[in-house]
């Protein structure tokens, strides 16, 4: 049985989680720690746990193996860092961390603790994204020459987010940008796993609509590499769900398309342009949600799905702090040359 902490609640994904932990036989959950006394309150009726302020009083109190990380990025960074310090296997929110330096030290915090750390993507669970990723990396569209994913709705608030999440993910400093890093984010994940890190990135971003925010509210971001470009597109100001969540991938021998949530995995080929439907295989019990996938790593020490990998996200990560760069400098900018991480 492992035993599991919550640091943080202002992030409103921790509420698709908890009740997936809630029914893992293999798991306990235990307490949480939260500045926001409502959601405290939230937790403690829906979930039994013991409530703190602090962590480091939770930590002297609670005999944890795991937390989940669910507070603003960069704090989450911060606390994931302790965490992991404390001999806490971690499971933080997507993109991971509100910088690459804050991404830097979680891994090398589980570098140096041998803890692991797992970054929970909600695309990650969706049965076609997975697909799509293993047949590209088969070889079955050919070479890939392009990913392209395009992230939007109307906005945080518009959408229903919730006033402890919209109050950090509109503050650039504690969320790390706006919308570049909160949607693009995810095209430059889905880039990072199927080709490497770019080379170079370029990116455009404004406030077109929501000028009263302190961050840009659309985002173009590019990355290009030596065979190919890929393009992670944010918005915040998108009035329609025909167009976003789309994962596309292109080949020199065709075209993967995966719909959103529930949705087809679409192929297109050379003598069928128009694409059509593959069928998608049931995934195994541990791919299919975050809790479960954190928890078999934890006990076989196997690798965490691409997109979930502590490593692919640092460069994520990376894509994203010199695209915001480049975005205020007009300028491309090329990433250095590192040793990959698979």
């Amino acid at each position: 049985m492992t035993r599991f902490g919550i640091i943080g609640l202002s992030h409103d994904h921790i509420w698709d989680v908890l009740p997936e932990l809630k029914e893992n036989e293999q798991a306990e959950l235990v307490a949480a720690c939260s500045l926001q006394r409502p959601l405290l309150d939230r937790a403690a009726k829906e979930y039994g746990v013991q409530i703190y302020t602090d962590s480091q009083e939770m930590a002297a109190s609670e005999q944890l193996d795991a937390v989940l990380i669910y507070g603003n990025n960069r704090s989450g960074a911060e606390e994931g860092k302790k965490a992991l310090e404390r001999g806490w296997h971690v499971l933080i929110e997507k993109p991971l961390a509100a910088d690459l330096a804050g991404a830097d030290e979680l891994l090398q915090a589980a570098d140096t603790t041998g803890k692991r750390l797992m970054v929970n993507w909600p695309i990650a669970w969706w049965p076609q994204v997975q697909h799509a990723l293993a047949l590209a990396q088969s070889g079955e569209i050919g070479e890939v020459w392009q990913v392209r994913y395009r992230a939007a709705h109307q906005g945080p608030k518009e959408m229903g987010a919730s006033e402890h999440f919209c109050d950090w993910l509109y503050d650039p400093n504690r969320n790390g940008g706006g919308a570049l890093l909160d949607y693009c984010c995810y095209g430059a994940v889905l880039s990072r796993v199927l080709l490497g890190r770019p080379r170079s990135v370029t990116a455009v971003a404004g406030q077109l609509l929501k000028t009263d925010l302190d961050a840009e509210d659309n985002a173009v971001l590019l990355m290009q590499y030596p065979k190919a470009i890929c393009i992670a597109e944010a918005s915040w100001t998108q009035i329609d769900k025909m167009t976003h969540y789309r994962t596309i991938i292109y080949g020199s021998e065709g075209t993967l398309l995966a719909e959103p949530e529930n949705g087809r995995l679409l192929k297109a080929t050379q003598e069928q342009p128009e694409g059509f439907e593959i069928e998608v295989p049931e995934l195994a019990a541990h791919q299919r949600q975050p809790i479960a996938h954190f928890l078999h790593g934890i006990e076989t020490d196997e690798a965490f799905h691409p997109l979930c990998r502590a490593g692919h996200c640092r460069d994520a990560q990376e894509i994203l702090s010199l695209g915001a760069q480049a975005a205020e400098s007009g300028q491309q900018i090329e990433l250095p040359q590192l040793e990959e991480m698979d």
